[in-house]
């Protein structure tokens, strides 16, 4: 397919933020958040409307993208954070720095801690600089990162929400840095990047706050700040994506590098309230019509799946697209393999989605897609879904054409479809295989997720001794 499409392998640049949900963007209808550079991002290339999620929860979910395998095959289902890929497992990177691209991360990885098999530098990864494990991400103050396995420490933090260096900055200069690096060959650059999730932290002097000057919400101090924060995290966020493609301008790659953008797993109510039941923004309504997703992060109904999805190819993907084509996390590496000439591994359950992307030849479609989180089990059949919400549970199953909020229970009504998906489920299960750690003890890998708080969390007072009897 590359050969077809331009005289070299394309630049993949791979954005993936953070617990950003469907409804969080303006051109989504969200009436607080301000995105310019993402709806602009939308409106020069496709935008997919049924884009789902690998798994509810950031560390699978990242286990399915890297490596074309959905929940019941994944090495990585467990969402602790350190869980690793099994050793040699192949993964994107890994594919196509074998194809002879330049592959850089930078951002959250959660697909093995410190000294373990799933170390992204042991998976293709030429470098790797932020996050290995998931609660190290959850501040943007720790005391270092991470480049390689190796610390980098950044000035001034003891952890926690307050320091002198924060910490998205220097991952999105490292990423930027790489693309400027590697200009005159093949790159995958991957931003796994953290913002809006984690603590609801960004300095009051990012650029992204003066989207909001004269916003009356803004100045309400009935709102909460954290509140107000994830709204400028948000914004920097869309500030960082306007950044790449003003690089890629500069160094006119424009036209040769896809980028994709997207979020990791479904919107989680946060900021819920009387006024505002699923959440201060809204993540799983529809500003526009008030219709809403079930659950949210963490479940398999549609709140923790549907995640937004666009991707931007100036002169290859037809500008203002949109497209309603089922796909998920597995889909990514055999698309990008399809897409580059690369060989993808012969065990994956994805099929690549590059006819959708650029308009050309037929889109193979899956007979059925399968999730498992937890004790949650569902599968997805063109317009109808199929879900256990705990083995103990009987299944439902739902029209999502007519019911996108999986409201009402169809499973009486279509006995052999559900016991046909239940079939399905059951050949998709395998017991896991995860990675291992090579340090027994864990040592660094605790020492990283210690580092959320770092010296900062206040200690405990000490007990006064207890005064004795006749004293």
């Amino acid at each position: 397919m590359v050969t077809a499409l331009a005289a070299k392998q394309p630049n993949i640049v791979y954005i993936m933020s953070d617990e950003l949900a469907y409804y969080e963007l303006s051109h989504m209808g969200n009436p607080y958040i301000k995105t310019p550079n993402i709806d602009r991002f939308a409106a020069e290339g496709i935008r997919f409307t049924s884009a789902l999620a690998g798994a509810p929860v950031c560390a699978p979910l990242r286990c399915n993208l890297m490596t074309g395998k959905h929940a019941g095959h994944a090495s990585v289902r467990a969402n602790g954070g350190g869980t690793p890929l099994r050793a040699g497992e192949p993964t994107i990177a890994s594919m196509l720095k074998d194809s002879g691209y330049a592959t850089g991360g930078f951002g959250k990885w959660g697909c093995g801690g410190r000294d373990s098999t799933g170390v992204p530098e042991r998976h293709g990864f030429e470098v790797f600089y932020g996050y290995y494990d998931q609660v190290h991400a959850h501040s943007f103050f720790p005391p270092y990162l991470i480049r390689n396995s190796e610390e980098v420490k950044l000035d001034g933090n003891i952890g926690g929400r307050s320091g002198k260096t924060y910490s998205h900055y220097p991952i999105m200069e490292e990423g930027l840095k790489f693309i400027r690096t590697n200009r005159d060959k093949p790159f995958f650059c991957y931003f796994p990047i953290t913002p809006p999730h984690g603590m609801y932290d960004i300095p009051r002097d990012d650029p992204a706050w003066e989207l909001y000057k004269g916003e009356k919400w803004i100045g309400d101090p009935a709102i909460g700040q954290d509140v107000k924060n994830y709204a400028a995290m948000v914004s920097m966020v869309d500030y960082n994506v306007g950044q790449v493609l003003d690089l890629l301008r500069e160094l006119k790659l424009e036209d040769d590098t896809i980028v994709f953008f997207t979020g990791d797993n479904g919107g989680q109510d946060r900021f819920r309230s009387s006024e505002h039941p699923r959440g201060f923004f809204g993540p799983n309504v529809n500003p526009r019509t008030g219709v809403e997703f079930r659950g949210g992060k963490g479940n398999l109904y549609e709140g923790g799946l549907r995640i937004p999805y666009l991707v931007r190819w100036p002169g290859r993907i037809k500008a203002g697209q949109v497209s309603d084509l089922v796909f998920y996390h597995p889909d990514v590496l055999p698309t990008l393999a399809e897409l580059t000439g690369a060989k993808a591994p012969g065990d994956i359950d994805g099929l690549s989605f590059l006819p959708t992307l650029l308009g050309v030849g037929e889109q193979e479609k899956h007979k059925m897609l399968y999730w498992e989180f937890g004790r949650q089990t569902a599968v997805r059949k063109d317009r109808w879904k199929a879900i256990q919400p705990r083995k103990d549970r009987p299944w439902a199953l739902y029209d999502l054409d007519r019911d996108i909020s999986e409201t009402t229970d169809l499973s009486t009504k279509h006995p052999e479809l559900l016991a046909e998906m239940k079939a399905f489920a059951a050949v998709s299960h395998e017991p896991v295989r995860a990675g291992v750690f090579l340090d027994a003890k864990r040592t660094r890998h605790e020492k990283d997720r210690l580092a959320k708080w770092g010296t900062s969390r206040p200690q405990p007072r000490a007990k006064r001794p207890r005064k004795q009897p006749g004293k």
